[in-house]
Protein backbone atom coordinates (compact mmCIF):
# COMPACT_ATOMS: atom_id res chain seq x y z
CA UNK A 1 0.00 0.00 0.00
CA UNK A 2 1.26 3.30 -0.80
CA UNK A 3 0.99 6.23 1.57
CA UNK A 4 1.23 9.66 1.07
CA UNK A 5 1.88 12.39 3.97
CA UNK A 6 2.37 16.29 2.89
CA UNK A 7 2.51 18.59 5.93
CA UNK A 8 3.03 22.28 5.90
CA UNK A 9 2.85 25.67 8.45
CA UNK A 10 0.00 28.28 7.58
CA UNK A 11 -0.18 31.53 8.75
CA UNK A 12 -3.47 31.42 10.19
CA UNK A 13 -4.85 30.29 13.57
CA UNK A 14 -5.71 26.30 13.85
CA UNK A 15 -9.36 27.59 14.93
CA UNK A 16 -10.03 29.66 11.68
CA UNK A 17 -8.22 26.48 9.41
CA UNK A 18 -10.42 23.83 11.38
CA UNK A 19 -13.62 26.16 10.21
CA UNK A 20 -12.94 26.13 6.78
CA UNK A 21 -11.59 22.03 7.04
CA UNK A 22 -14.84 21.54 8.38
CA UNK A 23 -16.74 22.46 6.11
CA UNK A 24 -17.33 19.38 4.27
CA UNK A 25 -19.56 20.28 1.48
CA UNK A 26 -17.47 23.56 0.36
CA UNK A 27 -14.35 22.09 -0.50
CA UNK A 28 -14.38 24.39 -4.25
CA UNK A 29 -15.62 27.59 -2.24
CA UNK A 30 -13.47 27.75 1.12
CA UNK A 31 -10.63 24.79 1.45
CA UNK A 32 -9.24 24.35 -2.88
CA UNK A 33 -11.29 26.83 -5.05
CA UNK A 34 -9.52 26.74 -8.40
CA UNK A 35 -8.05 23.21 -7.61
CA UNK A 36 -11.42 21.83 -6.88
CA UNK A 37 -14.36 23.40 -9.21
CA UNK A 38 -17.08 21.91 -7.47
CA UNK A 39 -18.47 19.91 -4.50
CA UNK A 40 -21.69 18.50 -4.30
CA UNK A 41 -23.06 17.06 -1.00
CA UNK A 42 -25.02 14.11 -0.09
CA UNK A 43 -25.72 12.65 2.93
CA UNK A 44 -22.46 11.52 4.13
CA UNK A 45 -20.67 11.51 0.60
CA UNK A 46 -19.84 14.48 -1.24
CA UNK A 47 -19.35 14.57 -5.08
CA UNK A 48 -15.70 16.44 -5.71
CA UNK A 49 -15.17 17.42 -9.19
CA UNK A 50 -11.34 18.44 -9.76
CA UNK A 51 -10.20 21.48 -12.00
CA UNK A 52 -8.49 18.58 -14.39
CA UNK A 53 -12.17 16.65 -14.61
CA UNK A 54 -11.76 14.05 -11.98
CA UNK A 55 -14.53 13.32 -10.37
CA UNK A 56 -14.69 11.36 -7.12
CA UNK A 57 -17.44 10.05 -4.62
CA UNK A 58 -15.66 10.71 -0.83
CA UNK A 59 -17.34 9.26 1.76
CA UNK A 60 -17.18 10.71 5.47
CA UNK A 61 -15.76 8.96 7.49
CA UNK A 62 -14.84 10.80 10.71
CA UNK A 63 -15.23 14.87 11.43
CA UNK A 64 -13.47 15.52 14.69
CA UNK A 65 -14.43 18.45 16.28
CA UNK A 66 -11.96 17.94 19.07
CA UNK A 67 -9.18 16.61 17.07
CA UNK A 68 -9.63 18.85 14.69
CA UNK A 69 -9.52 16.13 11.90
CA UNK A 70 -11.22 15.25 9.01
CA UNK A 71 -11.39 11.58 7.52
CA UNK A 72 -13.01 10.44 4.28
CA UNK A 73 -12.89 7.80 1.41
CA UNK A 74 -12.99 7.62 -2.00
CA UNK A 75 -16.17 4.95 -3.23
CA UNK A 76 -16.64 6.14 -6.54
CA UNK A 77 -16.08 8.30 -9.39
CA UNK A 78 -12.98 8.65 -12.03
CA UNK A 79 -10.32 6.95 -10.07
CA UNK A 80 -10.95 2.76 -8.66
CA UNK A 81 -8.73 2.79 -5.65
CA UNK A 82 -9.01 -1.10 -4.32
CA UNK A 83 -8.69 1.07 -1.00
CA UNK A 84 -8.34 4.85 -0.66
CA UNK A 85 -8.48 6.33 3.23
CA UNK A 86 -7.48 10.27 3.53
CA UNK A 87 -7.17 12.54 6.91
CA UNK A 88 -6.52 16.19 6.96
CA UNK A 89 -6.22 17.95 10.47
CA UNK A 90 -5.17 21.09 11.79
CA UNK A 91 -2.40 21.03 14.67
CA UNK A 92 -1.64 23.93 16.50
CA UNK A 93 1.99 25.65 16.13
CA UNK A 94 3.78 28.25 18.07
CA UNK A 95 2.68 31.86 17.39
CA UNK A 96 -0.81 31.01 16.56
CA UNK A 97 -0.05 28.88 13.09
CA UNK A 98 -1.31 25.78 12.22
CA UNK A 99 0.36 22.66 10.65
CA UNK A 100 -1.81 21.14 8.26
CA UNK A 101 -1.74 17.15 8.09
CA UNK A 102 -2.89 15.79 4.75
CA UNK A 103 -2.21 11.50 4.77
CA UNK A 104 -3.58 9.30 2.04
CA UNK A 105 -3.09 5.53 1.80
CA UNK A 106 -4.22 4.06 -0.98
CA UNK A 107 -4.00 0.73 -3.13
CA UNK A 108 -3.00 0.51 -6.35
CA UNK A 109 0.25 1.54 -5.66
CA UNK A 110 -0.23 2.47 -9.44
CA UNK A 111 -2.32 5.33 -8.08
CA UNK A 112 0.40 6.72 -5.26
CA UNK A 113 2.32 8.86 -8.51
CA UNK A 114 -0.73 10.60 -9.62
CA UNK A 115 -2.17 11.21 -6.28
CA UNK A 116 0.79 12.37 -4.91
CA UNK A 117 0.81 14.97 -7.31
CA UNK A 118 -2.66 15.70 -7.08
CA UNK A 119 -1.77 16.40 -2.89
CA UNK A 120 1.11 18.97 -4.10
CA UNK A 121 -0.84 20.71 -6.01
CA UNK A 122 -3.87 20.57 -3.84
CA UNK A 123 -1.64 21.69 -0.85
CA UNK A 124 -0.01 24.67 -2.83
CA UNK A 125 -3.94 25.55 -3.23
CA UNK A 126 -5.13 25.05 0.22
CA UNK A 127 -1.77 27.06 1.67
CA UNK A 128 -2.59 30.04 -0.26
CA UNK A 129 -6.55 30.32 0.57
CA UNK A 130 -6.22 30.09 3.89
CA UNK A 131 -3.69 32.33 4.31
CA UNK A 132 -5.74 34.62 2.42
CA UNK A 133 -8.30 33.57 3.98
CA UNK A 134 -6.90 34.73 7.59
CA UNK A 135 -5.49 37.92 6.42
CA UNK A 136 -8.71 39.31 5.19
CA UNK A 137 -10.44 42.06 7.49
CA UNK A 138 -12.70 40.56 10.21
CA UNK A 139 -15.77 40.11 9.30
CA UNK A 140 -15.13 39.88 5.82
CA UNK A 141 -15.47 36.30 3.96
CA UNK A 142 -12.93 36.37 1.41
CA UNK A 143 -14.88 35.50 -1.96
CA UNK A 144 -11.64 33.42 -4.17
CA UNK A 145 -11.48 35.68 -7.08
CA UNK A 146 -11.43 39.21 -5.32
CA UNK A 147 -7.59 38.80 -3.51
CA UNK A 148 -6.22 40.58 -6.07
CA UNK A 149 -9.36 43.64 -5.84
Amino acid sequence: MASIHKEFVIDARPEAVWSVLSDYGAVHERLAPGFVTDTLLSSDTRTVTFADGTIVFERLVDLDHEAMRVAYTVVGGSLHPSHHHASMQALPEAGGRTRFVWHTDVLPDALAAPIAESVEHGSAVIRRTLEATSSAAPGHRMVFGDAGR
